[in-house]
Parts: C-alpha cells; sequence; structure tokens
C-alpha cells in the first residue's frame, strides 16, 4: 500500500481537501485504484451532533457514518463509496483505546498517547486502507490522507507524531507528503511572500515530517525566482513546488496539477513511476471546458435556515449543479431565508420580507432542504403552498417533504393546526410523527441513517420514471421524524400520491401531487449520491421542470437512470455522448468569487465544486 498525506499549513481553508481529491483523481487518471481516509482531530466521535454554523454540512455515508463534508469530496471526485471508519477522529481513536484498556488488552501498562494512541492511530489506518471502494475487490493500490486543521494546532499532535512514526513504518518509496500553504500577495508591494511557508515548513520538519511537495495557493501563478525560494529555504526540489492559483472554475485543478506533471513527482515519491500510465483526463477536461460554456439561466429558489452559509447545503448545490451542468444551464441559486417569508418578518423587518417573496416569485423552481428545528417552518411552508398553487417546480427534502405534507393538510384539507410532532409536541393533527425506534434522550448516531431501500408503488409516477422505471432504489436517509401513517388514506384522498415506501409500506419515502407539473417531496437525501456525469435523477428533473423543458422523454441509462432528451434523441440539445463537467471546492475563482454558481446576496458568480 503506498501513502500520500496531505497537510495544511498558514491558515485554514486553504482547500486541503480539494487538494486531497485532485490528487487521488490524478492518480486514478494513471491507471491506479485510490482510497481516501480524513482525520479530524475533534474530540466528537462523529460530526452527526455538530451545527451546520460550526462545521458545514453532515455528509452521510451507505453505511450510515456521519461525516466531515470533505469526505462528500472524495465520493464525488471519485465516484467511490467510503465508510464512516474513513473518517478517524480524536473521539474515535480515544473512543477505541479506552474500550481495550477496560478489556485489559495492554496487560496492566499504563496507557499513554505515545505509544497507544499514536500506534491506535496507525493501525487504524492501515486497517481501513485495505477496505476496497470502488466495486471491485482487494485494497486499492494509494490511500490518499488529509489532515484536517492547521499544523501547529494543538489537537493535532498526537496524529503528527503518529504520521512521522507511520513514514518510518512503511518506508521509503511508500510514503509521500503534499503540503498545502498559503502565498499571500500583499497589496502594498504586489510580491509574493514566501515567509509563512517557511515558517510552516519549518515547523512541520521539526515535528518529524519533511514535504515531498509543495502545494502553494496563491491569488496568481508563482514565477520561478519564488518557487527557488521556497526551494531553498524549505529543502523541496524546484519542480516539486507546484502553484494552486486562483482558477475561473474549480475544476481545472487537477489540470493545474497535471499540467505541473505533479504525477510524476508522487509517483517518483511512491515508486510506481514504472507501474502508472499517463494520466487519462480527456473526459475530466471536457467537461470543464462544457461548465465554461453554459450560459443560459436557470434560477432556483433555496429555502431554508442556513442561507448565510453555503456550506450547510454543500451537496445540494452540488447536486443542482450537476443537473444544471447536464441540462447545459448555468445554475443560479437565489437564497431565500425561510423566515423572513413570514409575517412576522413583514412587521419586523418589511424590506427583508419583500426581498424573500421577490427572489421566490422571480425563481423557475423551488427547493426546501433538510433541516432541524422549528425557526423558518411557517416560511418553508409558505414556500411550497406558493409553489404548489402557481404550478412552480417543487422538490422538497427530508424536512422539505415532511413540510409540503404539512401545507397540503391545512391548505387543502383544512387541518389549520396540523404540523409535526419536533415542532409541538402536544399538536392535535400529527402530520409528522417520532419515529418509533429513534432515541430521545441521545441525539448520536440514533437517527435513521444510511443506504435504505424505497419501493415506487405507482409505476408510471415521474419519480419513478426519472429512476428509468425503476421498481425500486437505493439513497441515504438522515431524520428521527416521518409521516404519520395513520393520515395516508385521508391525505391521498385529496390528491397527494405517496408513491414510494419502504419495504413495510408504512414508512412514505416518495410524494408527488399528480395534478402538478412537478411537484415532489422525498424523505431521502437524493444529493449525497449525485456525481458530476451522473446527476441525480430527481434534480435531474428539477432542473428540467425548471427549464420549462416539460416535454422531454425520459429514456432509461446505462446505470440505472433516466437520461432526459428532447424529441429528437439528443441530449440536452448536444450529442448523448457530451457528459457533463465536475469539479472541485474550496479555492477562490479568478474573479474574486467562492463557490460554483451564481448567488442572489452580492450578485458575484461562484464556481462551483464537485
Amino acid at each position: 500500500m503506498k501513502y500520500v498525506l496531505v497537510t495544511g499549513g498558514v491558515v485554514s481553508g486553504l482547500g486541503k481537501g480539494v487538494t486531497a481529491s485532485s490528487i487521488g483523481l490524478i492518480l486514478k487518471a494513471c491507471g491506479l485504484r485510490v482510497t481516501s481516509i480524513k482525520i479530524d482531530p475533534y474530540l466528537n466521535t462523529d460530526a452527526g451532533t455538530m451545527s451546520p454554523f460550526e462545521h458545514g454540512e453532515v455528509f452521510v455515508l451507505d453505511d450510515g457514518g456521519e461525516v466531515d463534508l470533505d469526505l462528500g469530496n472524495y465520493e464525488r471526485f471519485l465516484d467511490i463509496k467510503l465508510t464512516r471508519d474513513n473518517n478517524i477522529t480524536t473521539g474515535k481513536i480515544y473512543q477505541s483505546v479506552i474500550e481495550k484498556e477496560r478489556r485489559g488488552d495492554y496487560l496492566g501498562k499504563t496507557v499513554q498517547v505515545v505509544p497507544h494512541i499514536t500506534d491506535a492511530i496507525q493501525e487504524w489506518i492501515e486497517r481501513v486502507a485495505k477496505i476496497p471502494v470502488d466495486g471491485k475487490e482487494g485494497p486499492a493500490d494509494v490511500c490518499v490522507i488529509e489532515l484536517g486543521g492547521t499544523i501547529g494546532d494543538i489537537e493535532s499532535m498526537p496524529f503528527i507524531e503518529a504520521l512521522g512514526q507511520f513514514s518510518y513504518r512503511v518506508g521509503p518509496g511508500n510514503f509521500c507528503l503534499v503540503h498545502v500553504s498559503l502565498v499571500p500577495i500583499l497589496h502594498v508591494v504586489g510580491e509574493p511572500k514566501t515567509k509563512p511557508t517557511q515558517h510552516s515548513v519549518r515547523q512541520l520538519r521539526g515535528l518529524g515530517l519533511t514535504p515531498n511537495l509543495l502545494a502553494c495557493r496563491s491569488s496568481k501563478e508563482l514565477d520561478d525566482n519564488v518557487k527557488a525560494k521556497l526551494g531553498q529555504f524549505c529543502h523541496v526540489p524546484l519542480s516539486n513546488i507546484l502553484t494552486l492559483h486562483d482558477v475561473p472554475n474549480i475544476w481545472h485543478i487537477p489540470l493545474l496539477l497535471k499540467d505541473q506533471k505533479a504525477h510524476e513527482a508522487i509517483l517518483k515519491a511512491l515508486n510506481l513511476l514504472g507501474v502508472a500510465a499517463e494520466p487519462n483526463l480527456k473526459e475530466w477536461t471536457a467537461r470543464t471546458k462544457v461548465y465554461d460554456r453554459c450560459h443560459e439561466i436557470v434560477r432556483i429558489a433555496m429555502v431554508g435556515k442556513y442561507t448565510g452559509l453555503s456550506d450547510a447545503y454543500l451537496s445540494v448545490l452540488k447536486a443542482l449543479l450537476h443537473a444544471s451542468v447536464a441540462r447545459n444551464r448555468k445554475l443560479i441559486v437565489d437564497w431565500v431565508p425561510a423566515g423572513d417569508l413570514e409575517e412576522a418578518t413583514y412587521n419586523e423587518d418589511p424590506e427583508a420580507h419583500k426581498a424573500a417573496w421577490s427572489l421566490l416569485k422571480g425563481a423557475n423552481g423551488v427547493l426546501v432542504p433538510g433541516g432541524f428545528g422549528d425557526r423558518g417552518v411557517q416560511g418553508k411552508i409558505l414556500a411550497a403552498k406558493y409553489a404548489r398553487e402557481h404550478n412552480v417546480p417543487f422538490l422538497g427534502i427530508c424536512l422539505g417533504m415532511q413540510i409540503a405534507v404539512i401545507e397540503f393538510a391545512r391548505s387543502v384539507l383544512g387541518l389549520h393546526d396540523a404540523t409535526s410532532t419536533e415542532f409541538n409536541p402536544e399538536t392535535k393533527t400529527p402530520c409528522v410523527i417520532f419515529m418509533p425506534e429513534g432515541s430521545k434522550t441521545h441525539m448520536g448516531g440514533t437517527m435513521r441513517l444510511g443506504s435504505r431501500r424505497t419501493y415506487f408503488e405507482v409505476a408510471d409516477c415521474k419519480s419513478a420514471k426519472l429512476y428509468g422505471n425503476a421498481s425500486f432504489v437505493d439513497e441515504r436517509h438522515r431524520h428521527r421524524y416521518e409521516v404519520n401513517p395513520d393520515m395516508i388514506s385521508q391525505l391521498e384522498n385529496a390528491g397527494l400520491s405517496f408513491v414510494g415506501k419502504d419495504e413495510t409500506g408504512r414508512r412514505m419515502e416518495i410524494v408527488e401531487l399528480p395534478s402538478h407539473p412537478f411537484f415532489i417531496g422525498v424523505q431521502f437525501h437524493p444529493e449525497f449520491k449525485s456525481r458530476p456525469g451522473k446527476p441525480s435523477p430527481l434534480f435531474s428533473g428539477l432542473i428540467a421542470a425548471a427549464s420549462e423543458q416539460r416535454s422531454t422523454i425520459m429514456v432509461p441509462s446505462s446505470n440505472g437512470h433516466a437520461k432526459l432528451t428532447n424529441g429528437n434523441g439528443m441530449y440536452n440539445g448536444h450529442s448523448p455522448k457530451l457528459k457533463a463537467h465536475q469539479k472541485g471546492n474550496g479555492f477562490k475563482a479568478s474573479n474574486g468569487s467562492l463557490n460554483g454558481i451564481y448567488t442572489n446576496g452580492n450578485g458575484v458568480y461562484v464556481d462551483g465544486s464537485c
């Protein structure tokens, strides 16, 4: 097994996750099998109980693991399926060591950070690296490890020590360290400053790790004089100093690595130069060009509580982007704070209320994503009501589906007190209830999590057609509440159709409004399995409907999903062979934007990530 470690220095938020993902992609393009591990040095055992404001979205894996959002980047870049053990946290390591101590595995020894914690980290890495994640038998060839945080953080010290020991343990030719560091360009003098990177590398070397490559983040390409200075003071060959400068869109990052022959430096460090092929990134390059050429706009109103923080809905944004590029549309996401749609906001801040409704009414489609808690719920209900009554394409995810059901019960059935027991435990009309198997005393890992099967009850419903006329679909879940099965007949008699259910037939998974052009709610999270070139069928349907392409024919594709075509059999007006592009996350675009979509906040175009 070969290992590539990606560390970060100077400041956080440099894009280590994208760098690690891009390295994995370019090695995969060389014909190697790649897996990934993310190390998060926090005490939480997983990301499940963390606030989106604190940590961004919680990414959910097939096995139900609630993990760091960077694992979503790895899955999307490499088209793999990771496990919960691919995310290592301080909490997991200490928990495993304490369990061994309680069993007596250490034979009465004093349990210490060195060697017991550091040994546990190394053993975890070696064990997980052997788990196949690409659907093939046997372990991968290369494991890319990202160490979260910044060199010098006190919580990272046990991992730094363990990785230093690990590099010695696996031996030369099996370990390559890529250090991502900031080279700022001060506006006062207008020249790159290398001193922060010099100090970062000196600190890294003092901790027992020497970088093989430097990946320098900067607003513009570094010239050879700057690289030579870095090489001299950081003891890194000039050919191994890479510039990851701002680019028009994030999908250019793997191409930057290839153009600077990063793969050759990594393969040389891993003794794989004679084994691996030249990287084949033709498909990636073609998708990048397709993305750059998109100009026809589709506007989606994202109605949620965390609209000031795009990372809270990262996978939803990427799924929208994958679908819009596949439809050859340039995506504009209008962030609509759910609370601003409510009547109370009109009384407190009429301008914010007016702006929110203006965005909602100007959108081609409405998406209400998942979430927890009652803040902004009434605004989400109003958004679902507007979309239903005005035939605006609507997609509700998790809480978004529950909101759609509550709104229908209130507006159509006249049950004005209908709500979820999450918001009002004493309600007399519980449309949404707490799941019987859930825990009300422990939050972490007690939800319905991971991949579950949904069976289509209505063969000719829109959802089944979008999934290629499949009889069932496996999607990832993360929820504690569900639609009350005792109200289903009443809701269906009034016009709703619960077209997808679990294996028991009592848990509602997909709801549609047949009288509406496109009104779908799903209890699962389809965004977690969306990939560049393989967009989620439900997101594809939303974008198609929002683009007013309702004459679209849905043709099952080879992967079991539906390709959306026009009457001529042309995919999106182009040859069916023309695939959507792919993309990364965490790098600032050259126009001063950050993340892949047009936004309404300041009119800036942001370049999205994979």
